[in-house]
């Protein structure tokens, strides 16, 4: 690198969703409906959770986590988007571009982690059901927990040192809403190899150990439920994991699509469609999946609305 040609820009600018004025209003009316339902939905979960002793097991506790790494990573993107659909000028500062992609990596790969764990608590309740309690005891669940967040900032810590110490020269507009690596690579005038194999070796571990960390646990849990005589005990084991079944694959199938490809097949305007989907309707839709299909959830809900009209 160059440091005599680069510029030191205080600022960046978004180019935003689109350039078409006369689809700003269409567009905030669904984001911020999506947005709006993604808060309430997961402040909900994470207070149901709380406040129903019936839901204080390591399932739920899990299931507040993935709530509130939800609610911040789409909470770093999210506001700063619906108010750029009409801003003038989509700026943000140098810093502040930071510290967005370093909040919203943190949490995004702690959720990518947390699965996994959620898996491991799923094969240790139908697997060893008399001994869960032991096996997922406090203690167990909170280092686990532990872990998660300690690997998901020192990743993020790592991409945000890596992409913040670049050149960039020439024009300061990111085309994109918000502060991520693919439109960030593309205004540097650095060598970005370092980055990328960077992304493809730390990240792509976490992809390859989380991903084989579900295999295995439902390689495991198949194993377990077909040792159950009854199809009412099978129906049953297996009902307690298609949410999250459902969960992992819309989560991981759109950040291998994301991340894991060379920047030279990078498409700006496919992938702003992509990363709408994944930091703010992924986030409204794991809430909904999980309390939809949910029949200790309802029983909560149900008790906490007959609570409030006594």
């Amino acid at each position: 690198m160059d440091s005599g040609n680069c510029s030191s820009w205080n600022e960046f600018v978004f180019l935003g969703i689109t350039n078409n004025p006369e689809m700003n209003v269409t567009l905030f009316t669904m984001l911020i409906l999506a947005y709006l339902i993604n808060v309430l939905a997961n402040l909900g979960m994470i207070t149901l959770i709380r406040v129903d002793p019936q839901l204080h097991t390591p399932m739920y506790f899990f299931l507040s986590h993935l709530s509130f790494c939800d609610l911040c990573y789409s909470t770093a993107v999210g506001p700063k988007m619906l108010v750029d659909l009409f801003a003038e000028k989509k700026s943000i500062p140098f810093l502040g571009c930071a510290l967005q992609f370093l909040i919203f990596c943190i949490f995004a790969d702690a959720e990518c982690m947390l699965l996994a764990v959620m898996a491991f608590d799923r094969y240790q309740a139908i697997n060893n059901p008399l001994l869960y309690t032991v096996n997922m005891s406090n203690r167990m669940c909170a280092l686990l927990m532990a872990g998660v967040y300690l690997v998901g900032t020192a990743d993020a810590l790592i991409h945000t040192t890596l992409a913040f110490r670049l050149c960039f020269c020439g024009s300061n507009e990111i085309n994109h809403f918000f502060c991520d690596l693919p439109p960030l690579y593309l205004l540097s005038c650095s060598d970005i190899k370092v980055n990328e194999l960077a992304l493809f070796i730390i990240f792509g571990f976490l992809e390859l150990s989380t991903i084989s960390g579900v295999l295995i646990s439902y390689c495991y849990i198949i194993l377990s439920v077909l040792k159950i005589r009854s199809v009412e005990g099978r129906f049953k084991a297996f009902s307690t994991c298609t949410s999250h079944l459902t969960a992992v694959a819309i989560f991981q199938g759109t950040v291998l699509f994301m991340y894991f490809r060379p920047s030279s097949s990078y498409s700006l305007d496919q992938d702003k469609m992509t990363s709408l989907f994944y930091t703010l309707v992924i986030p409204m839709l794991n809430p909904l999946i999980y309390s939809l299909r949910n029949k200790d959830v309802k029983e909560a809900l149900l008790k906490l609305r007959h609570k409030r009209w006594i």
